[in-house]
């Protein structure tokens, strides 16, 4: 609930986004990351911000704690506008982001630099954090010899460590395995509820629809490109929340229809005369072939149409996940979803009825009518012998698409690339090129 103060008016937010757009230039092109974005974090609430990869939500926190400006719209901190970055707004990323030369202590005694604390402030504030995240006998160890969990909790101490009044977290749990994932959020949860850290409220940036509904008591669902609020859902269960229990999955069924609906909807085809849209650079749902091919074949073992939902089940993957890769499938030309039906195109069926040559070929003729790879086949063709190196890609790649993980991104462009046989990647020179020799297609392109 909202603080009020001795006047009963209600408390200003502890930060706050009014219509918030945010715009990259690149190449004299302009990319509209968000769109009007009006977002308000109160104290005394968990604020979930539900979407897929490319939606803008780490954007949309980094605007919202000053790390990089708006394009237009208003950014405040407890009603007035916000200038640098925000004093009570800590950050844990996905990455852990620690210093390999520092010792758990003091990767945690970073965050007090410039604090103006004696020593011993200082050593009692990293004790105590370092305690209440269950790092006891490691202050001395140094990040080699910890486990993801291990590392992440460093993390979550180092942002606690300074009393901020805002924890925001963005993907914090989705480097770790399940069972670490599932311990780490409910003892988030226990430190922010327990008090005594003087966390007043929390952000947390996730695709998972079962972690927004576990911790959440607001969730915003986003829609992509640009990126906007679609739904804004209050979760009022009790805690401690159960995942099997009746009201839980009640509402991760309802929130997952809304996410099918905003992310797979039912679009009418276009008018034959209707001039075609200029094509542009979009990223690339974060989904393996293995994974695309894998889905493929379900469908296909299910008749070549199978329920959204009853796909999920048979996978035995979160739907997030699951529409991860269905996505994929649909940038690639494989699947239709209408009505969350996940359905086989012509094309679908020929791949996986194909040898594995024959789903080479097709999968190459895909790969050319995607924006992302024409740009870097025409990239390389430009360079000497047709390759770049790693570095110079993920830079291309990282001007076309700023708000995209550049490494996930090029991770999927090489998977895609390589089992098409369009692109090439040596790991011994670190280097892409293009594969001109390929047999998966007749019209191989010509250095």
């Amino acid at each position: 609930m909202p603080n009020n103060d001795t006047t009963g008016n209600v408390a200003a937010p502890i930060a706050e986004a009014r219509g918030v757009s945010k715009i990259y230039e690149q190449d004299n092109r302009k990319l509209l990351v968000l769109k009007d974005v009006s977002l308000a974090v109160r104290s005394g609430e968990v604020v979930v911000v539900l979407g897929p990869s490319g939606c803008g939500k780490s954007t949309l926190l980094r605007i919202l704690v000053g790390l990089i400006p708006a394009t237009t719209g208003e950014v405040f901190c407890h009603g007035r506008p916000l200038a640098g970055i925000h004093p009570g707004a800590a950050i844990v990323f996905q990455s852990f982001a620690l210093y390999p030369w520092l010792t758990v202590a003091e990767n945690v005694r970073m965050a007090l630099h410039r604090r103006g604390l004696t020593n011993e402030e200082e050593a009692a504030r990293v004790h105590h954090a370092i305690d209440q995240v269950g790092l006891e006998g490691f202050e001395e160890a140094y990040p080699k010899e910890l486990s993801g969990g291990m590392k992440q909790r460093v993390g979550i101490a180092r942002a606690v460590v300074g009393g901020p009044e805002l924890l925001c977290m963005d993907e914090p749990f989705s480097a770790l395995d399940v069972l670490t994932a599932e311990s780490l959020r409910s003892e988030v949860y226990g430190l922010w509820s327990r008090g005594d850290l003087g966390l007043k409220s929390m952000l947390l940036i996730t695709h998972l629809i079962e972690e927004a509904v576990f911790l959440g008591d607001r969730i915003l669902i986003m829609s992509a490109n640009p990126g906007q609020i679609d739904r804004v859902i209050v979760n009022s269960l009790p805690h401690p929340r159960e995942y099997r229990s009746a009201e839980f999955r009640a509402l991760v069924d309802e929130i997952h229809g809304m996410i099918t609906q905003i992310h797979l909807p039912d679009v009418a085809p276009k008018a034959a005369t209707a001039a075609p849209a200029p094509p542009h650079i979009a990223p690339l749902p974060a989904a393996t072939v293995g994974e695309i091919i894998g889905l493929l074949e379900v469908v296909h073992d299910h008749g070549d149409s199978i329920n959204l939902f009853d796909l999920s089940a048979r996978l035995r993957a979160e739907l997030g996940n699951v529409i991860v890769a269905v996505k994929a499938a649909e940038v690639l030309e494989l699947i239709d979803t209408p009505e969350q039906e996940v359905v086989l195109t012509t094309l679908g069926r020929e791949i996986v009825r194909g040898d594995a040559n024959a789903r080479k070929r097709l999968f190459h003729l895909q790969l050319l009518k995607i924006p992302i790879f024409a740009y870097l086949v025409t990239l390389l063709r430009n360079t000497p012998k047709v390759r770049a190196s790693e570095t110079a890609v993920q830079r291309q790649l990282r001007r076309q698409l700023p708000d995209e993980p550049p490494q996930r991104l090029l991770r999927t462009v090489i998977d895609w690339g390589r089992y098409g046989e369009l692109l090439g990647y040596d790991p011994q020179t670190l280097e892409i090129y293009l594969d001109v020799e390929s047999t998966a297609s007749p019209t191989a392109p010509q250095a």
